[in-house]
């Protein structure tokens, strides 16, 4: 269950860090509510998460999502750019967290 609880913390710090974008510093007021709201709630599952796991892997884990994430949807909503070494180092953090699950257990 600590596990679903982290997914959904990263998830929510995807959305909020996206909503923010969203929210032309704030000046927008769904988006900026959006942030608001996912930032709290990414946080409080990421407690939750971490009545169970170790701190140093559930933060790198929900701050490689938040890496990831932001990355892809930072492409695919506001057409940013990736250099090939940025998509090179984006991807040694998934690859990273996939190590930390795996050999974390």
């Amino acid at each position: 269950m600590e596990w679903i609880m982290l997914l959904f913390a990263g998830i929510l710090e995807v959305t909020w860090a996206c909503a923010m974008k969203a929210s032309d510093g704030f000046k927008i007021l769904v988006p900026s509510i959006v942030t608001v709201v996912g930032y709290i709630f990414s946080a409080v599952f990421l407690a939750f998460a971490l009545k169970k796991l170790p701190l140093g892997t559930a933060y790198a884990m929900w701050t490689g999502f938040g890496i990831i994430g932001t990355s892809i949807l930072g492409i695919m909503l506001f057409n940013e750019k990736l250099s090939l070494m940025q998509m090179v180092c984006v991807l040694m953090i998934a690859v990273g967290i996939v190590g930390l699950k795996l050999l974390g257990d």
